[in-house]
């Protein structure tokens, strides 16, 4: 396990006012990277944390409690890997993974998942640093 500046804390979504079930996923990656142990409890959809599975094939330290709470054991190193974006927040965390995550990951279906909620989103991460382009069928888009 890495060394980090980040300590894990528990999360439930809510509704509005509470914490958006809409930052869950990304939030959960951020705490892959977070010293100890965070729980995660999805209070509003069905399926929302199946993307963990993902994750955890990236190296990521990921128990699944039941189908609404996960156990994040952070610290872990992430690795790069080829993945499917299932939907529109998956897909993002899957971006966020692999921007943090150690070798090249290819994250295919992003026009159909992603690009709904998130435009040009590889050209605003460019922007701050990240190394990230675009593919469509192997040619750079």
């Amino acid at each position: 396990a890495t060394k980090t500046p980040y300590r894990a804390v528990n999360i439930t979504t809510h509704e509005y006012p509470g914490f958006p079930t809409d930052l869950q996923a990304p939030m959960t990656v951020f705490l892959t990277q977070a010293e100890g142990e965070s729980k995660v409890f999805e209070t509003i959809f069905e399926g929302r944390l199946n993307y963990t599975e993902a994750l955890i094939a990236m190296g990521a330290n990921i128990t699944m409690m039941d189908p609404h709470r996960a156990l994040v054991r952070g610290g872990e190193m992430l690795r790069g890997r080829r993945l499917e974006s299932p939907d529109l927040r998956a897909g993002l965390a899957f971006i966020i993974a692999a921007v943090v995550a150690k070798g090249e990951s290819v994250i295919h279906n992003v026009d159909k998942t992603v690009d709904r909620g998130y435009e040009r989103v590889e050209e605003r991460l460019r922007g701050i640093g990240v190394d990230i382009e675009r593919v469509k069928n192997g040619v750079k888009a």
